[in-house]
């Protein structure tokens, strides 16, 4: 039991993965300062309001619905993947190309299809059904 944890924890991708989700908790605190900290005052000042989060609230009875609220979720959302595309993922493919293109792949072969592997099985049942 025990060496089989050690095993899975051994691995490259383990590592990369707690890496990785430290490195996006950090990253998370710095865009959720920016959004709060200049995004939303901003917008709040085009709804006159001090922040996205207090615009856009409807009240019917009792009941609050900060759309607001949720239109900087979104924002923020959208802010943590534009960065994330931009700094990571568009540099990584870019590099990926041009280790492609430096060390070429050598062709794979191709399988065969279903229909030909059942076309060589029946060739290959009357065979047997003939001798």
């Amino acid at each position: 039991m025990f060496k089989g944890f050690k095993e899975f924890i051994a691995q490259g991708n383990v590592i990369d993965l707690a890496v990785a989700v430290v490195i996006g908790a950090a990253f998370t605190a710095i865009v959720n300062t920016i959004v709060a900290q200049l995004i939303n005052p901003l917008i709040g000042l085009l709804f006159n309001a001090e922040n996205l989060d207090k615009a856009f609230i409807l009240e019917v009875g009792d009941a609050k619905f900060g759309f607001g609220a949720i239109i900087a979720a979104v924002i923020s959302f959208l802010a943590v993947a534009l960065v994330v595309y931009f700094v990571f993922v568009l540099p990584m493919n870019k590099y990926k190309e041009r280790q492609a293109a430096k060390n070429p792949a050598v062709e794979e072969e191709t399988l065969p299809s279903e229909q030909e592997l059942l076309i060589e099985i029946r060739d290959a049942l009357r065979r047997n059904s003939a001798s």
